[in-house]
């Protein structure tokens, strides 16, 4: 399944070979008149505190990629009780 980039890129390109005012008018209106805006969510303050902490470790290098959280997370699951 194509994903979101490469559907708009797809979409631009073609959008791109349109030279039909009148077409292009057409799905303006067609775009503009859809609920497709994106709508802004309001934060809790403990989410913008644990945004602000995120921003933070990555400044500070506090970071580890994925494959060592995952093998950190094998490791901590089978120290767990059952």
């Amino acid at each position: 399944m194509a994903s979101t980039s490469e559907i708009r890129n797809r979409l631009i390109d073609r959008l791109m070979a349109i030279s039909n005012s009148d077409y292009l008018k057409a799905l303006e209106k067609m775009i503009d008149s859809s609920n497709i805006q994106e709508k802004l969510i309001a934060l809790t303050e403990e989410q913008k505190l644990m945004l602000t902490m995120s921003d933070e470790d990555i400044k500070t290098g506090r970071i580890i990629d994925q494959e060592a959280l995952n093998k950190q997370e094998l490791e901590w699951l089978k120290e767990k009780p059952a």
